[in-house]
């Protein structure tokens, strides 16, 4: 489910962010960067910091490992990340 908000609730910072991104890519920012920027406080720098534990942080898993994991995670989704 996509919310509308997301698409266009962004603080000016943010738009210009994304806008940067689109100029720059010369396409449309993947939704993910979209969600985490919508209200970082909120949940954007929350997952981002979980994240960062779960693919840096101790783990008998190497990070390169995990890296293989999560792509082909990613893949079996469908998902270009």
């Amino acid at each position: 489910m996509r919310l509308a908000v997301v698409e266009t609730g962004h603080r000016l910072s943010n738009r210009l962010f994304l806008g940067l991104i689109r100029v720059i890519g010369r396409r449309e920012p993947p939704d993910v960067m979209k969600t985490l920027h919508y209200r970082p406080s909120f949940f954007g720098s929350p997952f981002s910091n979980a994240l960062q534990i779960a693919m840096r942080g101790p783990s008998e898993w190497s990070v390169g490992e995990r890296e293989l994991f999560a792509a082909l995670t990613s893949r079996l989704n469908q998902c270009i990340f």
